[in-house]
């Protein structure tokens, strides 16, 4: 009789994990993941974040020649993200693509002659001015420059407004 009660002590180790015990391990083991997480991002936010070196060269993108351009139209550049507006006297502005309320892409609609920011229905006016807000500000612009009769794109200078000025367009000679 005394065998039978001098078992080893270590026949609990042998029984199957219980749920409780799983449970904890898989808790514990998401805590080190989120833990992880928490810390890249936080070593992520410290890190200086890259400079893009402005080649002024490589920033001055050519649209066209000024005939390709016919007088009050609105053409979409989607890659370098303007439009080029030539307005009815032949004077030319580059105009951001993005709204300046919070970022979102706007479109040319050619019925209402109007520039639309699909997201929280900001509207500007042919200009870049705003008509509809939540947009706080106008489009911004781009210098433009005209050389032997090509209109080129300065894309490093993209400048914010207050309001439309006539200084901000460029007039083919």
């Amino acid at each position: 009789m005394n065998q039978k009660r001098n078992k080893p002590a270590d026949t609990k180790k042998s029984e199957p994990t219980g749920r409780r015990e799983f449970l904890f391990k898989i808790w514990k083991l998401l805590g080190l993941v989120a833990l992880a997480e928490f810390a890249f991002f936080t070593v992520s936010m410290l890190r200086p974040g890259k400079k893009e070196l402005k080649n002024s060269a490589s920033s001055i993108k050519v649209a066209g020649s000024v005939e390709d351009f016919p007088k009050n139209s609105v053409t979409p550049d989607r890659v370098n993200k303007f439009f080029l507006v030539r307005s009815t006297d032949g004077a030319f502005l580059a105009l951001s693509l993005t709204c300046s309320h919070l970022g979102c892409s706007v479109i040319w609609d050619q019925v209402k002659g109007q520039f639309i920011c699909p997201c929280h229905s900001s509207a500007f006016d042919k200009l870049g001015n705003v008509i509809n807000s939540p947009a706080p500000r106008p489009l911004d612009y781009f210098p433009v420059i005209i050389e032997a009769g090509k209109i080129k794109i300065d894309l490093s200078q993209k400048k914010k407004r207050k309001k439309f000025e006539k200084n901000q367009v460029t007039y083919a000679i």
